[in-house]
């Protein structure tokens, strides 16, 4: 069986639960404003991090109610141990609160917003504006270029190495390809990238 054969099995043995998930999102995406608050703050927290640890952080920060009000000073020692950087992701956080308008959710397409939220949000570039977008149901043309899927691109020949740090024009080119390689084996792009990163973290998560 060849790697992209094995690749669409693994695809319809997952569909379900990544469709599923992808539902939950866009649940979250009609949600309150809080709700998608809370999922910008959770993008924010995990770059060169461990996703389940940065969730817990905003959860525990929730249940303190310190997400939406308090200080950097009462949330950095929530995020030390779960992501790095916590002190600098601390002010990035409430920083956010003032940065963020939730109307530029509505205004253009999703790329015009990702350009906005990577403009406006400190903290936030191109691969976390994209998994926050996809996080609250607006990530069908967009790419979450992390290690796990990078990693993944490389395996099917989509890119040739993976980078070590990527510009914009490098993100977007890179993107591009994505996008290319998802509508040629007949995968959504928002469902590949859950794919490959089930495939590297044993659980579709977000």
């Amino acid at each position: 069986m060849t790697p992209r054969r094995k690749l669409l099995e693994e695809y319809k043995h997952k569909k379900g639960d990544i469709r599923k998930r992808l539902r939950e999102f866009r649940k979250i995406g009609k949600g309150s404003a809080e709700d998608i608050f809370t999922e910008l703050c959770f993008c924010i927290l995990t770059p060169q991090s461990n996703a389940r640890q940065c969730d817990k952080a905003i959860q525990e920060l929730k249940k303190k109610r310190l997400l939406f009000k308090a200080p950097a000073g009462l949330i950095y020692p929530v995020l030390k141990g779960r992501s790095r950087f916590h002190n600098k992701k601390a002010e990035y956080l409430v920083e956010a609160r003032r940065s963020f308008d939730r109307s530029i959710l509505s205004d253009g397409s999703v790329l015009d917003m990702r350009e906005k939220i990577v403009e406006d949000v400190k903290g936030v570039g191109y691969k976390e504006a994209s998994h926050f977008l996809r996080n609250i149901g607006l990530g069908k043309d967009v790419a979450i270029l992390d290690r796990h899927i990078l990693k993944n691109l490389k395996r099917y020949g989509v890119i040739d190495r993976v980078p070590s740090s990527i510009s914009v024009k490098s993100y977007l080119n890179i993107e591009k390809d994505a996008r290319a390689f998802a509508k040629k084996i007949g995968i959504a792009l928002e469902e590949l990238d859950l794919l490959f990163w089930s495939r590297e973290t044993g659980e579709i998560f977000k």
